[in-house]
């Protein structure tokens, strides 16, 4: 078993919704085009996904800003320290900016195609509940203090 803070060697089809520090090795299947995603806190960013694959599945990787254009199908990768989340319902794997992902020089040889683990929908489960110290959550800004004009 992995230490807290230490990555896990996994194989795709044992990802679950709540899997971080996830080291893996697979062949990309294919890339799609990259597309513009609004964000409310800035500038668009620019995502595309990645079909990769092992001998136990398949799942989407998602690409973000920089990592577009530096995989390509028939491609074999190591991500290192990469994490699951949810889109949809539905699993992507992710590489943030503590991970790391890289062509490698390995035979993947049999990918299993027939479980896509991205294509089964999964509950989504908080991971860090949310506190509120016994503030109310409703009502928005609410000036304290006297003068309320």
């Amino acid at each position: 078993m992995a230490e807290i803070g230490e990555p896990v060697k996994a194989k795709i089809k044992d990802l679950t919704p709540t899997h971080k520090q996830v080291s893996l090795t697979a062949k990309v299947l294919n890339v799609s085009e990259a597309k513009e995603i609004p964000s409310r806190f800035g500038p668009a960013r620019k995502v595309a996904e990645a079909t990769i694959g092992d001998d136990s599945g398949t799942v989407v990787l998602s690409l973000w800003q920089d990592q577009i254009g530096t995989i390509s199908a028939n491609d074999v990768i190591s991500i290192e320290n990469g994490y699951v989340s949810l889109v949809r319902g539905h699993i992507r794997l992710n590489v943030g900016k503590y991970g790391k992902i890289e062509k490698v020089d390995v035979a993947v040889e049999n990918v299993n195609t027939e479980n896509d683990i991205s294509a089964k929908e999964h509950e989504a489960t908080q991971r860090h509940p949310r506190r509120n110290m016994g503030r109310r959550r409703e009502g928005g800004f609410r000036p304290r203090g006297g003068n309320r004009f």
